[in-house]
């Protein structure tokens, strides 16, 4: 029952709250801004499906580390991608009926090339995972825009801004979560910076950016704000107390984090 469920099932649990996130808070600042809600439903509908269908689709063609083997496991996956195929399919004529949304098409590609070349960088460089995770994290916070302009037809700053804050605050997590892996046996702040010290630039450079985009307002300061908690959970890190690494404790904390940082996000967008 496990092995099929990981056939069919999407494996990355934190891919979901960096695609689910976006999606919400793109929707959310798309509808305090004015917009409707008449695209939503297959807007979620196929950016659901259609991630879903990457895990029975990589298993079927040989691609993801649990492959489908035996005629049984063979027919589960090919059902399965056929039913989330059909889904998906009928979802996006439903959502570009009548010549609608055709900004949307971009969107789609931009991401679809994300993901793409996440795939080809992961089987070609297998030591270069959180490069691939970066890249994909690009086209899965790619629905924060896509969420906004179908509520409110308008590719604007708004959606871009939602787009890149959810893209700069996947990446943070992606680069954390890879560091306490790769770090898990360092006790002291000496060690914790030998081994951290790219994140440490790279928390400092986010930080940055944030306080550049405030100042020249690009961003409202809000915004901005929604990234405090995990500013501070990284640059924390570096002085705490020893914790033994428990991968599933880790990703429960840092699901806690984007769940908060979605909710600061929308509220930002309706106090801005």
């Amino acid at each position: 029952m496990e092995r099929r469920r990981s056939l069919i099932f999407p494996r990355e649990h934190g891919a979901w709250g960096i695609l689910l996130v976006p999606l919400i808070t793109g929707a959310a600042a798309g509808l305090h801004a004015g917009g409707h809600t008449e695209s939503l439903a297959p807007l979620f509908i196929a950016v659901l499906a259609l991630f879903w269908l990457r895990t029975p689709l990589e298993s079927w063609m040989g691609s993801a580390p649990v492959k489908a083997r035996s005629a049984e496991e063979i027919h589960q996956v090919r059902s399965a991608c056929l039913v989330l195929a059909t889904v998906s399919a009928a979802a996006l004529l439903w959502l570009f009926w009548g010549a609608r949304n055709p900004n949307l098409l971009w969107i789609g590609a931009i991401a679809g090339t994300a993901l793409a070349g996440q795939a080809i960088i992961r089987q070609a460089w297998r030591k270069q995972r959180t490069v691939a995770q970066i890249i994909g994290a690009a086209g899965l916070t790619s629905v924060a825009a896509a969420a906004c302009y179908a509520t409110t037809n308008r590719l604007d700053r708004l959606a871009f801004s939602l787009w890149a804050l959810n893209f700069l605050f996947a990446s943070n997590q992606i680069q954390f979560v890879q560091l306490r892996i790769r770090a898990a046996h360092a006790k002291t702040p000496a060690e914790r910076l030998a081994g951290g010290r790219a994140f440490l630039w790279s928390q400092m450079l986010t930080a940055a950016v944030l306080i550049a985009g405030s100042a020249t307002r690009l961003i409202d300061w809000l915004l901005a704000a929604a990234f405090a908690p995990i500013l501070w959970r990284g640059f924390a890190w570096y002085l705490s107390p020893f914790e033994p690494l428990v991968v599933r404790t880790l990703g429960k904390r840092e699901l806690g984090y984007a769940i908060a940082f979605g909710i600061l996000l929308i509220l930002a967008t309706r106090l801005a």
